[in-house]
């Protein structure tokens, strides 16, 4: 089956009771047994539902992995991930990530006696300067939040595999139509589906999806016993959500190709991030390893003005300045105080989070309504 008839059909079918074309909203807590034990494979919510296991299965199908996991938020997604770990073990994560991110390793894991460390992975190499007896984890994201860093996913792999290390990777920004991380070597790879899955900027989940039957089964328990799940109702859209993923994914990338062609043409912009640019870091990695170069476009202006970025998302009448990003709709941020302002500035600066850095979530509007928004904000 071929991807775009995978988001309609994946992992699908009708529903046994009256045909129903979309799965049902079981909005239920518990199921009736006939005697103790003895039930149609349902029990209870948190462990089991019919509407958020036919999501599950859809994401196990867009991924070409073999379990699904959804929970109730991207960040709840990476907990369960790191609940794998114990006191002592040590993460190797890319040094440009998403704010929530980095701050749930620094700020909880931390404190429980997991150590990480922040690596800049343009060059893989890297690595294994920093791999003991102690690492367990490598954390990567491609591309990278909010300066669309690419990382050879393939070569970290081979690194993970050579020191038996669990590979996980952060999928969002790419989604499932431009990457696949596990056919590329990834043991787990994560999604915030509030964002392009379900593309709709209506509904806050996270998902996991893994090929390894055992890794499958702890991360089912610590879903269970942890209890960080999605409910039915919010199941049910993001099901309805990718099954436009395609299409929409389609639009995202060519108005973000354009958008990004006009302010690397701007005067007034200094730097432009966007992996389609052949300048642009690893971009023969981004060629091979993605079908497109995606919907996030980053800029900075002249001179690091802070005072002019603000004014230009101030400006802007049809991007929307909002945190979150992958909805039908363009939106706007201010990473150094919106997305990333959990990271220490010290910090934030040596990945070029500066002050006048803008992060554009592009949708998929009208290309030149698009482009006369921007230019009419940077005046």
């Amino acid at each position: 089956m071929k991807f775009n008839t995978k988001t309609i059909h994946g992992g699908q079918k009708h529903d046994a009771a009256y045909g129903s074309v979309m799965p049902p909203i079981y909005q239920t807590t518990t199921y009736a047994q006939t005697s103790p034990g003895n039930h149609k494979g349902y029990e209870y919510s948190r462990t089991h539902n019919p509407t958020r296991h036919a999501l599950e299965k859809s994401f196990a199908s867009l991924e070409n992995g073999n379990y699904g996991l959804a929970f109730g938020s991207g960040l709840a997604a990476i907990d369960a991930i790191l609940k794998l770990l114990k006191p002592g073990d040590e993460v190797i994560s890319t040094n440009d990530l998403y704010g929530g991110t980095y701050r749930l390793f620094t700020k909880v894991y931390e404190n429980f006696g997991i150590k990480f460390h922040f690596v800049g992975m343009l060059n893989v190499n890297n690595l294994e300067d920093y791999i003991t007896s102690k690492t367990k984890l490598v954390w990567v994201e491609t591309p990278t939040n909010p300066m669309m860093n690419i990382i050879d996913i393939k070569a970290v792999s081979e690194i993970s595999k050579k020191y038996n290390l669990l590979l996980a990777v952060d999928n969002t920004f790419a989604t499932p139509y431009l990457q696949q991380p596990l056919e590329l070597g990834a043991d787990i790879v994560m999604h915030s589906a509030t964002k392009y899955l379900g593309g709709h900027s209506d509904v806050v989940m996270g998902a996991l999806v893994v090929k390894d039957k055992d890794l499958a089964n702890q991360l089912y328990f610590i879903q269970n016993a942890s209890g960080a799940i999605c409910g039915p109702q919010d199941a049910f859209l993001v099901l309805r959500g990718i099954k436009t993923l395609h299409v929409r994914m389609q639009r995202h990338c060519e108005n973000a190709s354009a958008i990004a062609a006009f302010l690397k043409s701007h005067p007034k912009i200094e730097n432009v991030y966007w992996p389609g640019f052949k300048n642009h870091p690893n971009h023969n990695i981004a060629k091979s390893q993605m079908k497109d170069f995606g919907g996030m476009v980053s800029f900075t202006t002249i001179g690091n003005n802070y005072k002019e970025a603000v004014k230009i998302v101030e400006n802007l009448k049809i991007f929307t300045l909002a945190e979150s990003l992958g909805g039908v709709e363009s939106l706007a941020g201010h990473p150094a105080s919106m997305t990333h302002a959990s990271i220490p500035k010290s910090e934030r600066e040596k990945t070029g989070i500066v002050d006048s850095l803008i992060r554009l979530s592009v949708g998929i509007e009208n290309k030149a309504d698009l482009l006369a928004d921007i230019d009419q904000a940077i005046g």
